[in-house]
């Protein structure tokens, strides 16, 4: 082993003094001093170190020209692509979760504000009139007009007509 001669005054074996053996063309052992690595800057969200920027300790960093230090997108140099992406599309879909909201509550009013349609006169339970008894215990021999027409059968056609079914009378 040769006997080796520090260059700097700190003698101690901390991380920023760290060395390394190296023998020059001459054939002398000196030491050289390794710097401390640099550390990748990282996705403010998964932590996952950035693809593009460059791997240097900070104070280089702040030598470094614009697009050594970042990426051109949205967010880049603070956020990976798959974190962009996922940012996106959340937003994305809370826009439409209030599209949705406010769809919902114009129906809602729509339908406050309709006028309730009132029951059809068939639908009523009411008794037929020729059904209904006089006072006299007698049952009314009267039928409506509607009644009639129901019970009316369909007219024939005459003998040109070129269609087979027969037609329905017109209910009003």
């Amino acid at each position: 082993m040769v006997r080796l001669t520090l260059r700097r005054r700190l003698s101690y074996n901390t991380s920023s003094n760290r060395k390394r053996i190296v023998r020059t063309p001459g054939g002398k052992y000196v030491y050289h001093y390794v710097k401390k690595r640099g550390k990748a800057p990282a996705c403010g969200d998964c932590k996952e170190a950035l693809q593009g920027c460059a791997v240097v300790r900070p104070y280089e960093r702040k030598r470094l020209s614009k697009p050594n230090k970042t990426v051109r997108r949205a967010y880049g140099g603070s956020l990976c692509h798959r974190c962009v992406k996922e940012r996106i599309i959340r937003c994305f879909l809370i826009e439409e979760q209030k599209i949705v909201v406010k769809v919902l509550k114009a129906q809602k009013v729509v339908t406050k504000t309709k006028v309730p349609v009132a029951p059809k006169k068939e639908e009523k339970a009411k008794p037929k009139p020729d059904a209904k008894k006089s006072a006299k215990g007698k049952t009314d021999t009267k039928k409506t007009t509607k009644d009639a027409k129901k019970t009316e059968a369909p007219k024939k056609k005459t003998v040109g007509a070129t269609s087979a079914k027969p037609q329905k009378p017109a209910a009003k």
